[in-house]
């Protein structure tokens, strides 16, 4: 294995980190509803970047990294993850070449499905858990910020030759 590709994954798993601190850093209240899946989108981008690398197994596992840093019942963000990263590496071909407005949409449609499915493990797991429609705030704040994390993650890929 060169050095080249070694730095490339390097800087994968760097980005995967920082969205995994984006994504358990305390916010206050007020704007915590909105929070954007930061670990989801950057999952999202690197899976339609390179699937054949980064996709249903890298999901699974920062899935149940995330449930054991946040202290929820272990597997059910493993098992979200996963789900979307599959649906998105089946179509990644498709997805690549939709517009960024397109693909802001499906990444808004992909983080309801993730949030509907940790929904539903939870009430079938915990039981009684009321549904709460803000569970979807944070897809309406994806959409905008879809953009952003899409052109850091290409700018990144690009100057450090990410293959």
């Amino acid at each position: 294995m060169s050095s080249h590709v070694a730095n490339g994954r390097l800087v994968v798993w760097i980005t995967l980190f920082t969205a995994m601190m984006f994504q358990i850093m305390p916010l206050p209240k007020i704007v915590d509803a909105w929070r954007p899946d930061w670990l989801l989108m950057v999952m999202i981008y690197w899976a339609m970047a390179l699937p054949h690398r980064y996709s249903i197994l890298t999901a699974w596992l920062l899935g149940v990294l995330l449930d054991v840093m946040l202290g929820a019942t272990l597997g059910i963000r493993a098992l979200a993850f996963s789900l979307v990263i599959y649906i998105v590496v089946l179509q990644f071909q498709q997805l690549r070449n939709f517009t960024r407005w397109q693909q802001s949409i499906l990444v808004a449609c992909f983080i309801c499905i993730y949030h509907l499915v940790i929904y539903w493990v939870e009430y079938v797991v915990a039981g009684a858990s009321p549904f709460n429609s803000d569970m979807f705030l944070p897809a309406i704040s994806s959409i905008a910020i879809w953009w952003w994390v899409f052109w850091v993650l290409r700018n990144i890929r690009r100057r450090y030759k990410v293959r």
